[in-house]
């Protein structure tokens, strides 16, 4: 059951939607036996919740997997250290950490340092068809990852999203607690996410609620 995966510190919190949960994995086996390739790995789906919800001080949306075998690793925006050839909305992410902040530590793309200084990188869906972005999000993980965000968000996490679809969830937010934008994609980073300095806004937010500030 895909509940199973579920990492320990959440269980309780999601507890409720175990069956929904599992119904999603059902849907996800009924596409692998078409022949469907699931992206990301079984084991990543829930990687972003390898962060303790008490642990969580940062929470970062996205859409949902990269579509690429190479690239999806269970961590919205991540993918795994390379030397070149980061996704477009990732290098867009690093150019305003550049001008925003004046360095980064995550320029081969791994984010999960992030990760470990308690941000959580969560995407909307959490699981797509290699290949075809979008394709899963009828599956209901919307439910799921609204509950995540509603559950840590009641802590007085900050809320960084970007996006229509991030921004969704805006309303769980306190206004000292959120910071709305646009998508750093390629198609879209030019209208407002370049030069949006969301990074160093964001340690403020943190420096103002007595919190460690995140080395982006």
């Amino acid at each position: 059951m895909l509940f199973d995966l579920v990492p320990e510190s959440w269980r309780a919190i999601l507890s409720e939607l175990e069956e929904e949960i599992n119904e999603i994995g059902r849907q996800l086996q009924s596409k692998a036996d078409q022949g469907e390739r699931i992206l990301p790995d079984k084991r990543y789906v829930f990687r972003a919740l390898e962060t303790p919800p008490d642990a969580v001080k940062v929470v970062i949306v996205g859409q949902d997997p990269y579509p690429n075998i190479s690239d999806a690793i269970g961590l919205a925006f991540a993918v795994s250290p390379r030397t070149s050839g980061l996704p477009g909305s990732l290098m867009n992410i690093q150019k305003e950490i550049m001008t925003d902040i004046g360095s980064t530590t995550t320029a081969d793309g791994d984010l999960s340092r992030w990760s470990r200084q308690g941000v959580l990188l969560l995407n909307r869906v959490l699981t797509v068809t290699a290949g075809n972005s979008g394709s899963h999000a009828d599956l209901g993980w919307q439910k799921i990852t609204h509950a995540i965000v509603q559950h840590i968000a009641g802590l007085k996490a900050i809320g960084l999203l970007w996006g229509n679809t991030a921004r969704e969830l805006a309303p769980l937010f306190d206004v000292n607690s959120l910071i709305e934008g646009v998508h750093p994609s390629p198609l879209s980073a030019h209208r407002g996410f370049l030069g949006s300095k969301p990074f160093s806004k964001t340690n403020e937010m943190l420096k103002s609620k007595g919190l460690t500030e995140i080395i982006w």
